[in-house]
């Protein structure tokens, strides 16, 4: 594995047709409850037929190049329910409603009781690709903030206190994937974008719990949202320089779509960066000498031991051969960037 400009993926990868139904999957808003009706398995056959999937996906990522590579989320109907539906407190038999970042009402959880994590939530997906892998892995769940504002809340005095159990819960399952072998742990933080107005009141505070005592490296995902629902993109983040205070030893932002100057980095000097330089709203595969110019641009304002290289968000909705495409074409640009380094 290279040990400089390492690439990776933010988490997701396509799952296949056969697993799930991707024209219903692309045709609603992220579920933020159970969304069942996606998969196209029987339940007695499902488990097994999300391994396979699996398998496929990190095969996928590893004849790509990827030197830190994830389940593919494969498993999962979003990237943050498969954690949030699995706590006590959160009744997802009768939803609430949440107004999604589209501006759109989106049935979500909602808090009936105090948050609690009584079990183990992805341990075993994350054991399932240790083993199935020689490569560094990285796996992700939902930060706290993100997930707050993925609920109605009908128990808890106030947004705050409910992001703060929230965080104890992502606590223990973080404390639990480094035991069983993550080299990295990511949280999923969108919303910071999104609500920055709560977010300055509440969100370090309940990610800095969160991350507390980690055994490991964390990293924290912040984006505006997949290209494929959300299509318009602001000229920066509104939520970026605060997190150089934050716990997080990495920071996970997308720049490709949004074609953003890369000076913001220095918005957050203390901080290793996973830079998005994949644009997934683009149907084509990018060329290599663009992703490079990316990374260049880059490597102005942090030395090349401080920057992986990602796709901008999560490749759940493109087509597993436009994601195989872009993932090759970004580790050819890295390899370029790196023979590069080695010039005199």
């Amino acid at each position: 594995m290279h040990e400089t400009l390492r690439t990776t993926v933010v988490g997701s990868f396509p799952q296949p047709r056969w697993l799930v139904d991707r024209d219903m999957l692309a045709s609603r808003l992220p579920p933020r409850i159970r969304a069942k009706e996606i998969w196209r398995i029987p339940d007695d056959h499902l488990a097994e037929a999300q391994d396979d999937a699996t398998e496929m996906a990190i095969r996928d990522m590893e004849r790509a190049g990827l030197d830190i590579i994830t389940d593919g989320e494969i498993r999962r109907e979003s990237y943050s329910n498969r954690f949030a539906t699995a706590l006590d407190g959160m009744d997802i038999d009768n939803p609430g409603t949440a107004i999604d970042r589209t501006g759109h009402p989106n049935p979500v959880p909602r808090v009936t009781g105090p948050i609690r994590r009584a079990r183990p939530v992805e341990v075993e997906d994350l054991a399932f690709l240790r083993r199935s892998t020689d490569r560094q892995v990285k796996i992700t769940l939902p930060g706290p903030f993100t997930m707050t504002q993925q609920a109605q809340n009908d128990f808890y005095p106030d947004q705050r206190a409910l992001a703060l159990d929230l965080a104890d819960a992502v606590r223990e399952e973080i404390a639990d994937l480094f035991a069983a072998g993550a080299d990295l742990v990511q949280i999923d933080e969108p919303y910071l974008q999104a609500r920055a107005e709560q977010a300055r009141e509440y969100a370090l505070e309940a990610i800095n719990r969160a991350l507390a005592g980690a055994a490991g490296p964390v990293a924290l995902h912040t984006c505006f949202g997949y290209a494929a629902i959300v299509h318009t993109r602001p000229p920066g983040y509104s939520f970026l320089a605060e997190l150089n205070d934050c716990a997080a030893d990495w920071i996970a932002i997308e720049t490709a779509q949004p074609g953003l100057d890369l000076s913001i980095l220095e918005q957050i000097p203390d901080k290793s960066v996973i830079l998005g330089v994949i644009d997934l709203s683009d149907p084509s595969v990018e060329p290599v000498d663009k992703i490079a110019s990316r990374i260049r641009e880059a490597l102005r304002y942090l030395p090349p031991e401080r920057l992986q290289i990602a796709p901008d968000c999560g490749m759940k909705y493109i087509s597993r051969d436009l994601a195989i495409g872009k993932l090759r074409a970004m580790v050819e640009a890295t390899a370029l960037i790196r023979s590069e380094l080695k010039q005199p």
